[in-house]
């Protein structure tokens, strides 16, 4: 017999996190997360993102042992601001029982419901910055920090369950040795000059942050085309300076501004930390942390975690000016291999940016939806 329990307490919260490190504890590829940075995320006291929406979690259970999880997520921005009447749901895990996975589905749906939704679509997260999908490819292949990593099994659970597919994500890797320069350093200058711009660069953290709210600006309106965009608010802005910024080595954020020192794009590269959170296994202390820091300096493999033009200089080449920088820093650095994060299959617009780079998708993931 399944039963569905709420986590409302800090232990079931805690068993709500952990549970993924029981399921994949054989797994060469799942990364976990910092158990107390997951935790965080959840708090609804420290979490802003609980302003605009809301969120309960649950736990299934099959003769008295764990086996699965699921978060339901209701976003008010989404529903108010887009008319999208849709129940999210994300965090989701099981094992491979469908009578478990039906069981966690079935409670999505009820609150949907409960609250006039139309449909559930997963699994997505709080926001557009969150993790998102399921993945379809790619199973023996190591997942990033900000991707989740499932079993093969799960889409047929999904499908099982009345599921469809509803959006899909690619994610592409490339050699360094595949930039060439000669792609965008002539290019660079010559734009530059035509549009008077400046590409700032930066090897201290603190300098990075008085132009951080305006590159969230930036990020708001450079992605507001895509579907199911949701803006970050004022408050989430603080909130994400501080649970991503900090961890960005200061030379890997570049942005752009015109001659009137307004930014107009932006990239943020992370240092590959996949395998220091394996060795750290969820905690920061006693050791989890200097693994993080080593990463975070010695990594020669990077991740193209956010990339934003406004929308007056798209399809202008500003991406290259960004290229160019982060080619000096990379050279300098000796990265060797580069990671894109999911991207839409349909985003014509970003795929094009990197093409010249002969990038290889190594991952596919979906999102399923459901009408309730």
């Amino acid at each position: 017999m399944i039963e569905i329990t709420e986590a409302l307490s800090k232990k079931d919260l805690k068993a709500f996190v952990k549970f993924p490190f029981q399921l994949y504890k054989d797994s060469p590829y799942w990364v976990p997360p910092i158990i107390k940075q997951e935790l965080e995320t959840f708090n609804k006291d420290k979490n802003p993102i609980f302003k605009d929406a809301e969120a309960r979690f649950f736990l299934a259970y099959k003769d008295g042992k764990l086996v699965g999880r699921v978060a339901a997520i209701i976003n008010w921005l989404e529903i108010k601001g887009q008319g999208l009447k849709k129940m999210r749901f994300g965090w989701f895990d099981f094992i491979d029982d469908k009578a478990v996975s039906k069981a966690l589905l079935e409670k999505i749906e009820d609150i949907g419901r409960a609250n006039n939704l139309e449909y559930a679509e997963g699994p997505v997260g709080f926001s557009n910055l969150d993790k998102v999908g399921v993945m379809t490819e790619g199973f023996d292949k190591i997942a990033p920090m900000i991707t989740w990593y499932n079993h093969p099994y799960y889409v047929a659970h999904y499908e099982a369950h009345g599921f469809t597919p509803e959006k899909h994500y690619s994610e592409s890797r490339f050699p360094f040795a595949n930039v060439k320069p000669e792609a965008f350093k002539k290019a660079q200058e010559l734009i530059k000059r035509r549009y008077g711009l400046k590409a700032l660069t930066f090897t201290k953290t603190e300098d990075v942050m008085p132009y951080a709210d305006q590159m969230f600006d930036l990020f708001n309106e450079s992605y507001s085309s895509l579907s199911s965009f949701v803006a970050i608010t004022d408050d989430q802005k603080a909130y994400f300076k501080e649970k991503f910024i900090k961890f960005v080595n200061p030379e890997y954020i570049n942005f752009v501004t015109d001659k009137e020192d307004k930014l107009i794009g932006f990239a943020i590269v992370m240092p590959f930390f996949a395998h220091a959170l394996q060795k750290a296994k969820g905690k920061l202390f006693p050791f989890g942390f200097t693994h993080i820091l080593n990463a975070k300096k010695n990594s020669k493999d990077v991740v193209f975690y956010l990339i934003g033009i406004h929308p007056e200089y798209q399809n202008k080449g500003v991406h290259a000016v960004i290229f160019n920088e982060y080619y000096e820093t990379f050279t300098k650095k000796g990265i060797q291999m580069c990671y894109r994060t999911p991207e839409l299959e349909d985003n014509e617009a970003i795929h094009k940016i990197w093409k010249h780079f002969s990038p290889e998708i190594y991952k596919r993931r979906k999102t399923f939806r459901k009408t309730l």
